[in-house]
């Protein structure tokens, strides 16, 4: 298999095996699953209960619960009768990381055991081995020998099983041979497969978790090729961003990297990672996969004129690793620029300096002056006429391309044409410095002309945006790129998504996966998001309200602040514009040793202006120091009350009372000298 999907230019699911979890079918074109953790301690039966309770009616058809040991994996046998004789017959996981012994007692209580194979069996402490053939060969061995009891145990008692790989707890024989890798954290999959397959065992979920969307994403797609050419089929896959955190970001993160490999047709079941109670991770699951029923999906795109079509063998790019498309540069935009913002002001009314304050620019009437935040929008595009005041000096304005014409100033303001206006309209019609040209990608149902792109091809005043109106627009617009490739167009391309949707929840999934996928992919050198008039009109009448989980995670912000906020959160979540502190969180389970939610916004509050640095906050010694290997400090749980700080991977202060730990991290960033004040 070349490409990893069957389709690159319209929604097609991609077909897997069919897994019975304790009557749930998942797999081979049944529903998207959805799935949760339980935060609670295992060995507390109905607090388990409970919050397990909470989640099925909330909607979770599976749950996942922590057996850290033989005791809590003994324990699953009470809490899955207390479900049952309430009436609950959703099926339970049992989440296996160090402990062998506890998924042998938990395969034969619960219906699906996860196990993480860089920690099941291997070990890590970040030790680099050169391994001869041989050598590696006999450690295959030697998992075999110690796997294989736990594949017969689930082969007799029907005991569905996840392999579910991390990208942080690769261990040192994987990351010795094949580094810090996506392809690492397939073959750590892959070789736990092979042995349940040389067993006939195939009631298999496989996944491939990490915090960076990028690099989960890539890892996905390389084990759907890898499956596809070792064994000619594909098992299903469970889907999610792990540590992705709380929020805004947390959602977006999530959406970005479940939402890019849904749009591919990747994914049977899913998790949305948050730093919230897991009853309010539901919510989240369900508005991300209700864009997938069947009466969400469109027909194929139109077909082209001339007609062509795109052969999946044909590597236009690759999907398995980022790299940029390549494009000249127009006023800042492309080439080796960070991607720009542009901030859709076309709702707001007469735009004043109050309202350019809601988009990160700030004045200061008695020094008549602007102060400009790192979350400022780079343009802003105004459905009106020229500005009554001038501009603070790095803001640009996108105009109609009527409305362009009567404006005296032409250094500033700049005209958006659709492709027929531009082709049409004369020189002194057009911008010497920037025109903004709109394209029709594929959404109105008739034929395009896709040779009238060759006419703007070489002309250095032109960025294109691109959009679709197609239900599945990604596609689309993923299209329209393969089309630029064709024909080496290197003209800068700006993604433009518009929302229909209704709460802050579903516009967020909307934006991040429509754009966020294409980012992901190395396409777009901008991003421009924006509203229909009814869902614009719905959230100014709405913003500051609390969310489902009675937390207002969208911080009394105007439908402009949101939307330009969240442009810049999906340019730092797929890597391709930093503009503020990252946050790597996990989102809490029975082996968490601190309140996390809480500590998450405690060091939150005092971290937040540190622009570009990477912070894990993590529960437990199973998510750190290997969960956060992206992270750039880790404040992580090692026992009741007491917490290590680590610099990158390795550890500064041991056993830190919990009651001064946020204090001492700030010392460590100040020693490391990536401290400024507020």
């Amino acid at each position: 298999m070349q490409w990893y999907c069957e389709s690159l230019t319209e929604y097609k699911r991609l077909k897997t095996r069919e897994v019975n979890i304790g009557g749930l079918l998942t797999g081979n074109f049944h529903p998207i699953r959805l799935q949760t953790m339980t935060t609670t301690d295992t060995m507390d039966t109905l607090a388990t209960v409970d919050q397990s309770v909470r989640c099925i009616e909330a909607g979770a058809e599976m749950v996942r619960i922590t057996a850290p040991s033989k005791r809590e994996a003994e324990n699953l046998l009470n809490i899955k009768n207390e479900l049952r004789k309430r009436g609950y017959s959703t099926p339970l996981i049992a989440d296996i990381h160090f402990t062998p012994n506890a998924a042998e007692i938990a395969a034969r209580i619960v219906e699906k055991v996860r196990i993480n194979p860089g920690n099941y069996i291997d070990k890590k402490k970040f030790e680099f081995i050169e391994y001869t053939d041989s050598a590696y060969h006999s450690e295959i061995e030697r998992i075999k020998q110690r796997f294989t009891p736990l594949v017969k145990i689930c082969r007799e008692y029907g005991t569905a099983m996840r392999i579910g790989t991390n990208h942080g707890s690769l261990s040192d024989r994987i990351m010795s041979r094949y580094g810090d890798t996506p392809m690492g954290m397939v073959e750590s999959a892959m070789e736990f497969l092979r042995i349940a397959r040389d067993e006939s065992f195939h009631n298999i979920v496989l996944s491939m978790k990490s915090s960076n969307p990028q690099v989960m994403v890539q890892a996905y797609r390389l084990l759907v090729r890898q499956m596809a050419d070792e064994f000619k089929e594909c098992y299903p896959l469970h889907l999610g961003v792990t540590e992705a955190g709380d929020g805004e970001d947390g959602r977006i993160k999530s959406a970005i990297g479940i939402g890019a490999l849904l749009e591919d047709g990747i994914g049977d079941t899913i998790r949305v990672s948050l730093t919230e109670d897991p009853e309010f991770e539901i919510p989240v699951c369900r508005d991300i996969v209700k864009r997938y029923s069947a009466d969400s999906l469109t027909i194929p795109h139109p077909p082209l004129t001339p007609s062509y079509s795109l052969p999946l063998t044909t590597p236009l790019y690759s999907p398995f690793g980022y790299k940029r498309r390549e494009t000249f540069v127009v006023n800042h935009i492309g080439g080796h620029n960070v991607p720009v913002v542009i901030a859709d002001l076309s709702k707001a009314g007469a735009i004043t300096k109050e309202v350019l304050q809601r988009i990160g620019y700030s004045y200061d009437e008695a020094l008549d002056k602007w102060n400009i935040s790192d979350l400022a929008a780079d343009y802003i595009f105004s459905g009106g006429d020229e500005l009554s005041f001038a501009l603070p000096g790095t803001l640009k304005v996108i105009l109609p391309a009527k409305n362009w014409l009567r404006c005296p100033n032409k250094e500033k303001y700049y005209p958006l044409f659709s492709l027929e206006e531009y082709l049409n309209a004369g020189h002194q019609q057009k911008s010497d410095i920037l025109n903004i040209v709109m394209p029709d990608c594929f959404s109105r149902g008739d034929a395009f002309d896709i040779d009238k792109l060759d006419k703007i091809k070489n002309d250095t005043a032109v960025v294109l945006a691109l959009s679709s109106t197609n239900k599945n627009a990604m596609q689309s617009v993923r299209h329209m790129f393969t089309k630029l490739l064709q024909k080496d167009m290197r003209n800068p391309a700006v993604l433009i998504s518009d929302s229909n949707w209704q709460t802050p929840d579903e516009h967020l999934i909307h934006f991040a996966t429509e754009t966020g996928a294409l980012f992901l992919d190395g396409f777009g050198d901008g991003i421009c998001l924006g509203m229909t008039a009814g869902s614009y009109a719905l959230l100014a009448s709405s913003y500051g309200q609390l969310n489902a989980s009675g937390r207002n995670y969208v911080d009394n912000k105007s439908p402009e602040q949101f939307i330009n906020s969240t442009a810049f959160s999906i340019l730092q979540a797929t890597r391709t514009r930093i503009s503020k502190t990252e946050y790597i969180s996990c989102p809490s389970c029975g082996r968490t040793l601190f309140d996390l939610q809480e500590t998450t916004a405690k060091i939150r509050a005092v971290t937040n202006h540190l622009k570009g640095v990477k912070i894990a906050i993590m529960g437990c010694i199973v998510n750190g120091p290997g969960e956060m290997a992206d992270a750039d400090f880790g404040y992580v749980g090692s026992g009741p009350g007491k917490i290590t700080l680590y610099r990158g991977k390795e550890v500064v202060k041991r056993s830190v009372d919990s009651s001064i730990a946020v204090e001492e991290l700030i010392k460590l960033l100040k020693e490391s000298e990536v401290w400024v004040e507020p």
